[in-house]
Protein backbone atom coordinates (compact mmCIF):
# COMPACT_ATOMS: atom_id res chain seq x y z
CA UNK A 1 0.00 0.00 0.00
CA UNK A 2 2.95 2.79 1.14
CA UNK A 3 4.68 2.11 -2.57
CA UNK A 4 1.21 2.35 -4.65
CA UNK A 5 0.92 5.81 -2.73
CA UNK A 6 4.35 7.02 -3.39
CA UNK A 7 4.19 6.09 -7.27
CA UNK A 8 0.40 7.80 -6.86
CA UNK A 9 2.48 10.82 -5.72
CA UNK A 10 5.21 10.46 -7.95
CA UNK A 11 2.52 10.62 -10.48
CA UNK A 12 1.16 13.91 -9.69
CA UNK A 13 4.42 15.22 -8.68
CA UNK A 14 5.57 15.17 -12.62
CA UNK A 15 2.18 15.89 -14.00
CA UNK A 16 1.84 19.15 -11.92
CA UNK A 17 5.51 20.18 -12.84
CA UNK A 18 5.18 19.35 -16.44
CA UNK A 19 2.11 21.24 -16.72
CA UNK A 20 3.75 24.32 -14.71
CA UNK A 21 6.91 24.26 -17.00
CA UNK A 22 4.44 23.75 -20.34
CA UNK A 23 2.61 26.78 -18.93
CA UNK A 24 5.64 28.89 -18.32
CA UNK A 25 6.90 27.93 -21.55
CA UNK A 26 3.54 29.94 -23.46
CA UNK A 27 3.28 32.45 -21.32
CA UNK A 28 7.20 33.29 -22.24
CA UNK A 29 6.52 32.76 -25.92
CA UNK A 30 3.66 35.04 -25.73
CA UNK A 31 5.73 37.68 -24.10
CA UNK A 32 8.26 37.49 -26.37
CA UNK A 33 5.82 38.09 -29.52
CA UNK A 34 4.31 40.96 -27.85
CA UNK A 35 7.53 42.38 -27.23
CA UNK A 36 8.71 41.80 -30.81
CA UNK A 37 5.20 43.68 -31.87
CA UNK A 38 6.10 46.30 -29.49
CA UNK A 39 9.76 46.97 -31.37
CA UNK A 40 8.02 47.06 -34.48
CA UNK A 41 7.33 50.93 -35.83
CA UNK A 42 4.10 50.71 -37.47
CA UNK A 43 4.15 51.03 -41.53
CA UNK A 44 4.40 54.15 -43.12
CA UNK A 45 1.16 54.29 -44.83
CA UNK A 46 0.49 57.28 -47.86
CA UNK A 47 -3.15 58.00 -47.54
CA UNK A 48 -3.06 60.01 -50.46
CA UNK A 49 -3.13 56.55 -52.57
CA UNK A 50 -6.48 54.98 -50.57
CA UNK A 51 -9.31 55.07 -52.12
CA UNK A 52 -12.40 55.99 -50.67
CA UNK A 53 -14.14 53.20 -49.29
CA UNK A 54 -14.58 50.66 -46.16
CA UNK A 55 -11.87 48.59 -45.44
CA UNK A 56 -11.58 45.83 -43.15
CA UNK A 57 -8.34 44.48 -41.31
CA UNK A 58 -7.84 41.96 -38.37
CA UNK A 59 -5.37 40.65 -36.17
CA UNK A 60 -4.37 38.35 -33.57
CA UNK A 61 -1.58 37.66 -31.02
CA UNK A 62 -2.99 35.22 -28.05
CA UNK A 63 -4.94 35.57 -26.14
CA UNK A 64 -5.61 39.15 -27.69
CA UNK A 65 -7.63 39.34 -30.95
CA UNK A 66 -9.25 42.73 -32.88
CA UNK A 67 -11.50 42.92 -35.73
CA UNK A 68 -11.91 46.39 -37.74
CA UNK A 69 -13.45 48.43 -40.38
CA UNK A 70 -11.61 51.86 -41.67
CA UNK A 71 -13.58 53.86 -43.49
CA UNK A 72 -11.14 56.54 -46.21
CA UNK A 73 -12.56 59.46 -47.81
CA UNK A 74 -10.78 62.33 -49.43
CA UNK A 75 -7.73 60.71 -48.25
CA UNK A 76 -8.23 60.88 -44.91
CA UNK A 77 -9.36 58.31 -42.47
CA UNK A 78 -13.12 59.41 -41.01
CA UNK A 79 -14.36 56.49 -38.57
CA UNK A 80 -12.62 53.25 -37.32
CA UNK A 81 -15.66 50.96 -36.39
CA UNK A 82 -14.10 48.35 -33.85
CA UNK A 83 -15.97 45.17 -34.71
CA UNK A 84 -14.31 42.86 -32.46
CA UNK A 85 -12.17 43.01 -30.11
CA UNK A 86 -11.13 39.77 -27.19
CA UNK A 87 -9.31 41.06 -24.52
CA UNK A 88 -8.73 40.25 -21.05
CA UNK A 89 -8.01 43.64 -19.21
CA UNK A 90 -7.55 45.57 -22.61
CA UNK A 91 -10.95 47.36 -22.83
CA UNK A 92 -9.44 50.79 -22.10
CA UNK A 93 -7.25 50.48 -25.24
CA UNK A 94 -10.74 50.71 -27.10
CA UNK A 95 -10.14 54.43 -27.53
CA UNK A 96 -7.17 53.62 -29.99
CA UNK A 97 -9.23 54.05 -32.75
CA UNK A 98 -10.66 57.38 -32.17
CA UNK A 99 -6.91 58.22 -31.27
CA UNK A 100 -6.08 57.47 -34.66
CA UNK A 101 -8.69 59.05 -36.26
CA UNK A 102 -8.11 62.17 -34.69
CA UNK A 103 -4.30 62.07 -35.54
CA UNK A 104 -4.57 60.74 -39.04
CA UNK A 105 -1.57 58.45 -37.79
CA UNK A 106 -0.29 54.82 -36.76
CA UNK A 107 2.07 56.42 -34.48
CA UNK A 108 -0.26 57.04 -31.36
CA UNK A 109 0.74 56.05 -27.89
CA UNK A 110 -0.55 52.70 -26.45
CA UNK A 111 -3.15 52.78 -23.46
CA UNK A 112 -1.58 52.31 -20.16
CA UNK A 113 -2.55 49.11 -18.45
CA UNK A 114 -4.01 48.05 -22.09
CA UNK A 115 -0.35 47.82 -23.66
CA UNK A 116 -1.01 44.50 -25.55
CA UNK A 117 -4.58 45.19 -26.37
CA UNK A 118 -3.71 48.56 -27.75
CA UNK A 119 -0.59 46.82 -30.12
CA UNK A 120 -3.51 44.65 -31.07
CA UNK A 121 -5.75 47.16 -32.35
CA UNK A 122 -3.36 49.10 -34.08
CA UNK A 123 -1.95 46.01 -35.96
CA UNK A 124 -5.47 45.75 -37.33
CA UNK A 125 -5.94 49.00 -38.53
CA UNK A 126 -2.31 48.94 -39.92
CA UNK A 127 -3.72 45.63 -42.05
CA UNK A 128 -6.83 47.33 -42.93
CA UNK A 129 -4.98 50.61 -44.96
CA UNK A 130 -2.01 47.87 -46.01
CA UNK A 131 -4.46 46.04 -47.95
CA UNK A 132 -6.22 49.38 -49.07
CA UNK A 133 -2.89 50.34 -50.69
CA UNK A 134 -2.42 47.20 -51.72
CA UNK A 135 -5.98 46.93 -53.48
CA UNK A 136 -4.96 50.56 -54.85
CA UNK A 137 -1.38 48.97 -56.54
CA UNK A 138 -3.21 45.97 -57.74
CA UNK A 139 -5.99 48.04 -59.97
CA UNK A 140 -3.35 50.21 -61.31
CA UNK A 141 -3.45 53.06 -59.50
Amino acid sequence: MKKKTIIILAVILVVVAGGYLGIRAMLSNIESSFESLKNTPPADIDLSVIEDGVYPGSYSLFPVSAEVNVTVKDHAITDIELVKHDNGQGKPAEVIPQKVVESQSLDVDSVSGATHSSMVILKAIENALLSAVNDGVEDGK
